[in-house]
């Protein structure tokens, strides 16, 4: 399997966050939102159906709601918070494209397989994220995974410690994690020397 990478430059994202927006692809748009703002695995996205996202009332929570996704069992279970960027991707699909059901898959696929919808699937994540990325310019290898490499790469940019980021995704060692998001040994130390301390 190739190798793909974070998209670096915000200016690429917006690019990419307009394209979909301007193509009415609010379903594609959630899923990209959701991606880069969440450390959650493509399996964990493509999984969630439309009942974590609405209160009993059926409307969307509100901004900073906590969701939670996973099974029973605790440690297992997922954390993120509903942020501005996710919640707008989140109002805009679900207006225009209103759930039959709490039970539906939020990325349910057009087609049917034996008379059930499935959420579309990992490789279709893979075509449609290349194909936006051609679209505006973006050269670098890109798929599924550069989603969670992207929220990662923006979380070091942002100064957050790549302990805590290691932690957060879930991975067993800082190198790991500092090849996961694309930073080079020579720029984490060149970062850490920037690291301010309190002047007590």
């Amino acid at each position: 399997m190739n190798r793909v990478y974070p998209i670096k430059g915000r200016d690429k994202i917006e690019r990419l966050k307009e394209l979909m927006r301007k193509e009415g692809k609010y379903r594609d748009l959630l899923l990209f939102v959701l991606g880069i703002n969440t450390p959650l695995h493509i399996r964990d996205i493509l999984s969630m159906k439309w009942d974590i996202f609405l209160t009993d009332s059926e409307e969307i929570k509100e901004v900073n709601s906590k969701i939670v996704i996973g099974g029973e069992n605790a440690s297992k279970r997922k954390f993120f918070i509903l942020n501005s960027s996710i919640h707008e991707a989140l109002e805009l699909y679900f207006n225009h494209y209103p759930y039959i059901s709490k039970d539906d898959y939020v990325f349910a696929s057009q087609k049917t397989k034996n008379g059930k919808i499935y959420p579309i699937t990992r490789q279709y994540v893979w075509t449609l994220l290349n194909k936006y990325a051609k679209e505006v310019g973006i050269r670098e290898r890109i798929g599924a995974h550069t989603l969670r490499k992207t929220f990662g790469y923006y979380l070091y940019k942002e100064g957050i410690p790549i302990s805590c980021i290691r932690k957060l995704l879930n991975q067993s060692s800082v190198s790991m994690t500092l090849r996961y998001i694309d930073v080079s040994q020579e720029e984490y130390k060149e970062q850490s020397k920037r690291v301010l301390t309190p002047n007590l």
